[in-house]
């Protein structure tokens, strides 16, 4: 069993020790089992921690990875474009093995950049040899993993079912889960459509399958108008929602149904900088916040932009502080007196809420005797980062990819020293992954015609 000793850090544990400005970190195994100003042990590997900041592992609670090797071909799409080009285009190209080297390196890139735990919300996958492959780059990555087994969107062909009227495959979701149940890393749960995107059968039978067999059902809401008009009243009343509801994006609920929603304990996750891109509106941050609730933050889209999750965060931080003060000085004729979002708020949202969202609070999203070992080391002594006065706004607002030094997932170091490693601390070499991506990539724009 491993024993690791992180020692000398600013410790930001989202916790209720709150920031520790000079503390060590023990970890035995998978698990963190003391916090403390000082921890004397024996048989450990030491770390010198000085001059670092250490935070919980992010959580990106929402990217399509399936998108990795076409980083940057979405850039200048909006989502109407985005529908016809990728779903109806582009994703119809993707092999088994595209998906496996998208998925491999979308996962190993976030690792890099600080995230322990990623949501993959993996939308084109019409085989079961297309969901093998995708959970198999996430096992084969080593990062904490959520596979949400979600359905391509296709145009219909004549004659054939439209997507938005085929029931999600229960018996798909059923294997994955009998195949990957007890997994340490790895969880299993719905991307299903929901009444935006679908017939009312169709979002009944779904979110009565996700209770059932007690998974997550995520969903897309938002983007052009409803499939099922007055769905979401009907599917409350006969009780199907609830916390294992998770809605994404969700800028076409009233204020009274996100009301609602939130009394019933479902959760939200935005992607404010793809939201702002392509067209869907402002982030529902502000309108959570009203109601005491905030989102979890998600990437959603490489093929757009970048996956950092500091960057998600800072975005999010950014666009609705400007809301806020547009309103007020709307609403006052002044500036506002001071700023309605703390950074503190902005670190939650791609840590504790992430892990609320999973409903993985016990286990990962802050740093506290008992959790999992997920955790980031930060170089703080950086040109970029230094003189650090308050360590959270240091973390949101000036760290980025380049601060990223070490990161650990369940006690095991899957990066150190600005490189990632295998398990035995040995620095990958990543040159094949990526020209293997860069082919995937090239061969799937190809085809579609879109160079």
């Amino acid at each position: 069993m491993t024993r690791t000793l992180i020692q000398g850090a600013t410790v930001i544990t989202m916790d209720r020790q709150g920031v520790l400005p000079n503390a060590d970190i023990l970890v035995i195994g998978d698990a963190i089992t003391a916090i403390a100003p000082s921890i004397a042990a024996d048989d450990v590997e030491r770390i010198d921690a000085t001059g670092h900041i250490v935070i919980p592992g992010l959580v990106n609670a929402h990217m399509h990875t399936w998108q990795t090797a076409l980083r940057g071909v979405a850039a200048n799409w909006t989502l109407p474009e985005y529908f016809r080009k990728m779903h109806a285009g582009l994703a119809t190209a993707f092999t088994p093995e595209d998906l496996h080297i998208a998925t491999l390196v979308g996962a190993l890139n976030q690792l890099n950049c600080g995230t322990t735990t990623l949501v993959d919300w993996c939308h084109n996958n019409r085989t079961p040899a297309h969901n093998d492959a995708a959970v198999a780059a996430l096992l084969e990555s080593g990062i904490r993993a959520a596979f949400f087994h979600g359905t391509p969107k296709p145009d219909p062909k004549p004659g054939e079912t439209p997507f938005w009227e085929k029931p999600h495959p229960r018996a798909e979701v059923e294997r994955l889960l009998k195949a990957h149940q007890g997994r340490a890393l790895l969880s299993v749960h719905a991307a299903v459509l929901g009444p935006h995107y679908s017939t009312l059968e169709v979002a009944r039978h779904d979110f009565a399958m996700a209770r059932e067999l007690g998974v997550i059902a995520s969903l897309h809401q938002g983007g052009g108008p409803a499939r099922t008009p007055g769905g979401w009243q009907l599917l409350e009343r006969e009780g199907l929602l609830g916390e294992q509801v998770n809605i994404v994006h969700g800028h076409a609920l009233a204020d009274e149904e996100l009301a609602r929603f939130c009394a019933l304990g479902m959760s939200f996750s935005a992607a404010a900088e793809s939201e702002m891109s392509q067209g869907h509106g402002h982030p529902l941050t502000g309108r959570l916040r009203r109601l005491g609730r905030a989102p979890s933050l998600g990437v959603d889209l490489e093929s757009v932009l970048s996956g950092d999750m500091l960057t998600q965060a800072r975005v999010a931080l950014g666009i609705q502080r400007s809301l806020d003060n547009v309103a007020h000085r709307e609403r006052e004729g002044t500036i506002p007196p001071t700023s309605t979002i703390t950074a503190a708020e902005a670190l939650a949202w791609v840590t504790v809420e992430g892990a609320r969202m999973l409903r993985q609070s016990d286990r990962i999203g802050s740093l506290a005797p008992g959790k999992q070992a997920d955790l980031v080391l930060i170089d703080a002594s950086a040109l970029n980062m230094r003189p650090v006065h308050d360590p959270v706004a240091a973390v949101v607002f000036q760290a980025s990819l380049a601060n990223i030094d070490s990161v650990m997932v369940a006690g095991r170091w899957k990066k150190r020293h600005g490189r990632l490693v295998d398990g035995e601390g040995v620095a990958l070499d990543l040159a094949p992954q990526l020209a293997a991506l860069e082919a995937s990539g090239r061969k799937i724009v190809g085809a579609l015609g879109l160079h």
